[in-house]
């Protein structure tokens, strides 16, 4: 028997709760964005980064204080709490950097190999078993996204790119937020995430000020860009905390498909906002995002209610 067959199995309650948050996690997540949007016209990348960081710690922390989260903090594993805040800040400046220059949607759309990579690595390094269902809705999903954005290289040039390196870094967060997720408490994760994103933000601004760099010099914020970096942090917290409890209930190769509905919120949220209102052939591209979304879910939770008569059957499902 392999490796993964000794797994134990999430139960149906638990597959649909961590559904459930998964959900809510990816329609509050672009609010993150459209604020950094606005906020990045006027101010650095690094520096929008490191006010979500700041405002994410500060509303945690009476949290952690209340639910004396901090005896939960394991410093034996301060390395890997860094490791994940050194790739959440990578992936936070480069995807800000992007919105100063693309649409939030088009942004996201490029982004979502993210779910992609996050099923193949749950296969790799955490031994869960991926169907060809799975395979297949992940591709339905990515391609929705591609009708979606209608990329075009040739008009972003290698801004393009920065939002693959944002997904390649969030996979790996999400699966490291995995493992640790069942070892401590998801409210003290998520402020020492935000600490340790925040120094490495102050190492950035200590050799970018005075550089009159775009992404690295730090600058005052000026009236309404202070509502928005607020805007940043209070989001990144809601969504980071759904994110985290959803991961410490389902695998993150059933969750990840889901994922593709932050691009049906992040399209709402751009017309709302910008006034970019999705053609026909985006409005496709959501149908089918969608379709392949509740699709999982209905694939998991008709999974997770059958009864598992041995320990193999569950481990070798799609």
């Amino acid at each position: 028997m392999s490796s993964s067959s000794s797994r134990t199995v999430s139960s149906a309650s638990e597959v649909t709760t961590g559904l459930a948050l998964m959900f809510l996690s990816v329609m509050v997540s672009p609010l993150i964005d459209v604020f950094s949007k606005l906020a990045v016209v006027t101010i650095p990348s690094a520096e929008v980064t490191a006010a979500r960081f700041a405002i994410q710690a500060l509303c945690m922390l009476p949290i952690v204080l209340w639910r004396r989260s901090f005896t939960d903090f394991s410093w034996s594993q301060s390395l890997f709490h860094a490791i994940r805040g050194a790739i959440i800040t990578v992936s936070m400046i480069s995807f800000v950097t992007t919105l100063k220059y693309m649409a939030v949607a088009d942004a996201i759309a490029i982004f979502f190999v993210e779910p992609i990579i996050v099923t193949i690595f749950g296969g790799i390094f955490l031994k869960e078993t991926i169907g060809w269902r799975r395979y297949t809705a992940c591709g339905v999903g990515f391609f929705g996204a591609m009708l979606i954005i209608q990329p075009s290289f040739e008009e972003v040039g290698y801004v393009a790119l920065l939002p693959v390196l944002s997904a390649l870094c969030i996979a790996t967060f999400v699966l490291m937020t995995r493992v640790l997720s069942h070892r401590e408490d998801p409210w003290a994760m998520q402020f020492q995430m935000g600490i340790w994103g925040l120094l490495f933000c102050a190492i950035l601004f200590f050799f970018g000020e005075g550089t009159g760099s775009d992404l690295l010099d730090p600058v005052m914020p000026q009236g309404n860009v202070w509502f928005y970096l607020a805007g940043v942090g209070a989001t990144a917290a809601t969504a980071g905390i759904f994110g985290v409890y959803a991961y410490r209930a389902a695998p993150a190769s059933t969750l990840a498909p889901l994922q593709y509905f932050e691009i049906v919120s992040a399209t709402i949220f751009a017309w709302l906002v910008f006034g970019d209102f999705p053609n026909a052939v985006k409005w496709l591209g959501i149908m089918i995002i969608m379709a392949s979304g509740f699709y999982i879910l209905w694939r998991e939770r008709r999974f997770a209610s059958r009864p598992v008569s041995d320990t193999s059957e569950a481990t070798l499902a799609p």
